[in-house]
């Protein structure tokens, strides 16, 4: 028993030593196998870099504004009598727009007129009575006072009156109103909105940092959603002489022609200022560029040498540090690391490593696009 015990020991060792020596065996072939073996080359996309004319900008978001635009409201309260406008009328400066019931303020006018005439009878007479030495100096001081008081409550009156009558104050274009004849309306009541659109102003923040390239009478270009690619020009007239301490933002003030009355005060649009002379730059799709905390960088396609064992006319690409400039929509400018024409992957880019071999397959390519607008566009 205790022999082929032994036996039985022997051959399960031997069968579990030749399953570990097969398996290290195998392993070692297949490293071997596949440190020979031709690494198969990457599926990118890829541009030439190349020069182009790029106008310095300052881009901004503002909110349009009415050059001058309120909420008419009244004075006084009363019934309103009649309403001399329509919803989105344009008037004049001073034209009549509600008028609210004024009979017992007419009548109260008529009665203090009155008073006072007579008042101004007593004082002429007095005063040929004086020159008579009939009554004393002053009873005619008196009678002098009494009138003035008399004139002040009637300008007090007829200035009330004058309040019954709402008046534009300036020329613009009028709102939607919901004020309707025999409404009792209380004083500070809004009765219409008066907002004057041609021109508009547009106000908008740039960094501290841009405002030396600021300057009154600066061009300004304005594109709104509603409008897609229509542009309104205009010109800056006011930089805030004060830089906001929470954002370091200094805030400018534009005016913008709008003869069709496109804009809308209250909408927001983006502003775009042309800062200098057009520059010539170097430019690549942003997507080309790998931005890592010691670098950013980029990989050039270039033919394989026969050193590194590449197929004849094989592809590589080469990991190359470049500093990248200003942006401008889909694109950024190459100031250093890249040469005009050599031809850089756009995307694919995460699974490379430097030297390793790669086929270009441009048929779809990244945005490349200056001026990108949104999809919905």
């Amino acid at each position: 028993m205790k022999k082929r015990m032994v036996i039985m020991l022997l051959s399960v060792g031997l069968l579990l030593g030749g399953l570990v020596g097969f398996n290290e065996v195998k392993g070692y072939m297949m490293k071997k196998y596949m440190g020979s073996a031709p690494i198969p080359p990457a599926t990118v996309t890829a541009s030439k870099a190349d020069y182009q004319e790029w106008q310095p900008q300052i881009s901004a978001v503002g909110t349009l504004r009415a050059v001058r635009g309120v909420d008419v409201t009244t004075e006084v309260p009363g019934l309103v009598s009649s309403v001399e406008f329509k919803s989105g009328d344009e008037v004049k400066a001073g034209q009549v727009l509600l008028q609210l019931n004024a009979d017992t303020d007419v009548a109260q006018l008529h009665a203090l007129e009155a008073s006072a005439d007579l008042a101004k009878t007593t004082y002429e007479r007095d005063k040929e009575q004086l020159a008579a030495e009939v009554i004393s100096k002053a009873q005619v001081d008196n009678d002098a006072a009494d009138l003035k008081n008399k004139r002040a409550l009637v300008a007090q009156q007829a200035a009330l009156v004058e309040k019954k009558t709402i008046r534009a104050p300036f020329a613009g274009k009028l709102g939607i109103s919901t004020v309707n004849p025999g409404q009792y309306i209380t004083a500070g009541t809004a009765i219409v909105t008066l907002q004057t659109v041609d021109p508009v102003y547009v106000d908008f923040n740039v960094p501290q940092l841009q405002i030396p390239q600021m300057r009154l009478g600066q061009k300004v270009t304005l594109t709104a959603d509603a409008y897609g690619g229509t542009t309104f020009e205009g010109k800056v007239n006011a930089i805030n002489p004060r830089v906001d301490t929470s954002t370091r933002n200094v805030q400018v003030e534009a005016t913008i022609a709008n003869p069709r009355r496109l804009l809308v005060p209250g909408m927001f649009a983006t502003v775009k200022l042309d800062t200098g002379e057009p520059q010539r730059l170097l430019t690549l799709p942003q997507t080309a560029i790998a931005y890592n905390p010691y670098g950013s960088t980029v990989f050039v396609v270039k033919a394989a040498d026969k050193s590194e064992g590449q197929k004849q006319g094989a592809l590589v690409a080469l990991q190359t540090f470049v500093t990248p400039g200003p942006t401008r929509g889909d694109q950024v400018a190459i100031l250093k690391g890249v040469q005009p024409g050599d031809e850089v992957v756009t995307s694919g880019q995460g699974k490379l490593k430097n030297g390793m071999p790669v086929v270009i397959d441009n048929k779809v390519q990244p945005a490349d696009n200056p001026n990108p607008a949104p999809q919905e566009h």
